[in-house]
Order: structure tokens, then sequence, then C-alpha cells
């Protein structure tokens, strides 16, 4: 990313907000979450959660937690300026990490600072960029606009779910519970590297189960293999996914099917008796999984694989629904103007990865962005997961502006 030249009409008073944000506030904090280790699967956000309540409320904000499951707490962190009495601005992120694997070459969950071909540091752990870094540059916007007292009209709040990297129960669970506070937008601080995603597709698993009848393998004739059926029904998947693909939107293209797991079988001389499909299904905005899961059934027994003794089940494991915000909106406006404003070109666009900010868009009717330091492509999910710290300082910049902007007092 190029660095920031910031714009000549900035107000002042917007000018003192991005000089006041403490860089050194938003590396430690960093650091300090990434150095407790939250992997999931382990359900092990506890201490990641700690680390940012705490931080939050040595700068003066509201910190609160929410037990969604033993040891798995979500947090929110919210700024109440006097007298705010509108609709406020959302920041949502998550605590927990996928797990480190192999091929790192240092500890990573121990925050090593290195250098760029282009001279700019980077810290380097997981979850510096997705996005313990995020959270960090939220809190510091969050700080600065409370430090100054900035006039607003509504409260800022960050919401920190946990369990986003599996099955959502962190977001599921703060979408039931009461927000105390309407809001106008919500701002997706996963990494986009700054970039403006205003449309993302969803994602769902399904779990197919097929059932079959065993036999000796010299002769077939006497069994029901599963794994025949099991095949046929991805012939019927590789049908949808074509049809799919001849329609494609223009914002998010189109959704995909993926069979990643395969498992069945009893013995090399036995007819198959079962046989399980793990299957990703992206979702564009709009679509239900469950409707999906009928849609298949109905396909499988109208193509007859569901008879003469084979049985088939399809169930949903996960959803994660998708969302997208007009492109006219104030929360798209606000970013983009931000983004011009401190010397960097606004890109505006869609996002073929899934984030809990669908279950916002849908379940409470705030229009959500996605607006994030760090690249999810190059620097997260990886060994030497790492993160720029300037990048983090310029999100944190463009979080203040946009709050100023889009709850300013006038």
């Amino acid at each position: 990313m190029s660095p920031e030249v910031p714009a000549p009409h900035l107000t002042s008073a917007e000018r003192q907000i991005c000089d006041d944000i403490d860089a050194g506030l938003i590396e430690r904090l960093t650091c300090a979450l990434v150095e407790a280790p939250s992997e999931n699967p382990g359900g092990s956000e506890a201490a990641a959660a700690a680390v940012l309540a705490g931080a939050a409320a040595d700068l003066g904000l509201v910190a609160e937690t929410d037990e969604v499951a033993p040891g798995r707490p979500n947090v929110t962190a919210t700024w109440l300026p006097d007298a705010a009495t509108g609709p406020g601005l959302m920041f949502l992120g998550h605590s927990d990490v996928v797990p480190a694997g192999p091929n790192w070459t240092g500890d990573p969950y121990r925050v090593r600072r290195t250098v760029d071909e282009t001279g700019r540091t980077l810290l380097v752990g997981r979850g510096t960029t997705d996005m313990k870094g995020g959270l960090a540059a939220v809190l510091a916007a969050m700080s600065a606009l409370r430090r100054r007292g900035v006039p607003l009209t509504g409260p800022v709040r960050l919401v920190c779910t946990v369990d986003e990297e599996e099955h959502g129960a962190g977001v599921r669970r703060f979408v039931t519970r009461p927000a105390g506070h309407e809001f106008l937008g919500c701002v997706v601080a996963e990494p986009t590297d700054l970039t403006i995603v205003r449309g993302c597709r969803g994602a769902s698993y399904l779990d197919i189960e097929v059932t079959g009848r065993a036999a000796h393998s010299g002769r077939p004739a006497d069994g029901r293999s599963a794994i025949d059926a099991a095949a046929r029904i991805v012939g019927l998947i590789s049908d949808d996914q074509a049809r799919l693909a001849a329609d494609p939107d223009d914002l998010l293209g189109f959704g995909t099917w993926n069979v990643g797991t395969i498992e069945g079988g009893q013995g090399i001389s036995v007819v198959a008796p079962m046989c399980s499909l793990g299957v990703d299904r992206r979702l564009m905005p709009g679509e239900s999984a469950e409707v999906i899961a009928e849609t298949i059934r109905r396909r499988i027994s109208a193509a007859g694989i569901d008879s003469d003794g084979i049985g088939v089940t399809v169930r949903v494991t996960m959803e994660m629904p998708g969302f997208v915000t007009d492109e006219a909106h104030p929360l798209v406006d606000a970013a983009r103007s931000a983004l011009s404003d401190r010397g960097l070109a606004p890109s505006v666009g869609g996002w073929t990865a899934a984030c809990d900010g669908g279950f916002v868009s849908r379940d409470l009717g705030i229009p959500a962005i996605v607006l994030g330091p760090g690249n999810i492509n190059t620097q997260a999910h990886q060994p030497d997961e790492s993160v720029a710290v300037d990048d983090l300082l310029t999100a944190a910049r463009i979080y203040a502006l946009m709050a100023m902007r889009l709850l300013g007092s006038g």
C-alpha cells in the first residue's frame, strides 16, 4: 500500500485526531493480543478477550463481556459521548485465529518485527493481520476520539466475537442480544488491504450421509454401494455448479460448490455400506443454506439415487450469510472520502470470503462494509502471517475520520 499523503482540506479537528492516534498503543496491543493465543478449533479465546477488555477499560471505554460458552466470551467496548442520543457506528471483529500450523520461521505466538523490501516494519505472528491488528486499530481510534472529547451524535462501539473461524457461535449469540442503541452502519475490520468491500458472499457447510448395504465384493449385486451413490451426488453438484456459473452477479460472481471431504467404505472386498461427503457451498446474499439443502435433497430423489436400499440425509452444519450494501450508502461514502483525504486511492468492490458482517446485516438490519489493514490472500492463514505497522496506523485514522463524518454534530 502507498504511504498516506493527507489532503490539505482536512479540518483542524480531523487533522488533530489523526495526529493523536497512538501508533505505539496499536503496536503494543496487537502484540499483546497475538501473544494471548486463541486458536479455533480449540475454544481458547478467553485470554485474548481478557487482553482486549482490559485494554478497552484502561482507555476509558465501557467494556463488557458475554460468555457464549465456557471460556469463550464476546467482548464489547463502547464510547458514548455526552448527550449522544442518535444512532451510532459499530465496528466488528473476532478474537479467534486459525491454528498456526507448520513451517513458521519462529514462534507464531511471540511477535517478531521485521522489515520488508520497501523498508516498512512488519509484525509477524498468528493473528497479526486476521485480525488482532484490526482490533487494535479500532480501539486506538476510539481512544483518540474519547480523549479529545469529539462531539458525536451517537456511540462508537467495537464488537469482538468468538468462533468466527469455525461456526459463528459468537455472532449468532450477539445478534440475539439487545444492542441498547441504534447503529447506522457496521465496519468489519477484517483484512481487505484497506479496500472497501460493500458485499460478501456467505458460506455454508453441508454434511451428506449415504447409507447402502454391505455384501461380498465377489457378488456386488447382492449389496448397495454407498460410494457409487455418493459419486452420483457429486455429479449432481457439478451440474448445479455449471448452472450457477452461467449467471454471475456483477459484484460477487456466483455461488460455488466444493466437495472438500469424502469418507466411506468398510474394506476393499466389501460393497460399501456407508459414505459421507463434506460440502462447502458459498452463498449469494439472500440465499439460505436450508433451502439449498432441501433443493439438493429433492434432486437426489428425482434422480432416483435414494432408492433400492440407498438412504441419503443432508444436514446443514454451518451457515454464514452474505450481504450487500448499496454503493451510494453514507457508510460507503464515508469510507471512500476518509481514504481519499488520507491520500489513498479508494477502491470499492466485493469479496469472495465470508465474515460475521452478514449476520449483522441480515439479522439486525445494519448496513455493513468490510475495511481493514492487511491482505487476506497474501498474509492471512499462512506461515509467518504479518501486517505492516503503517497499515494499522492508517486504518485507525480512517476509522476515526469515518466516525467523525458519520456521527459529527456539525
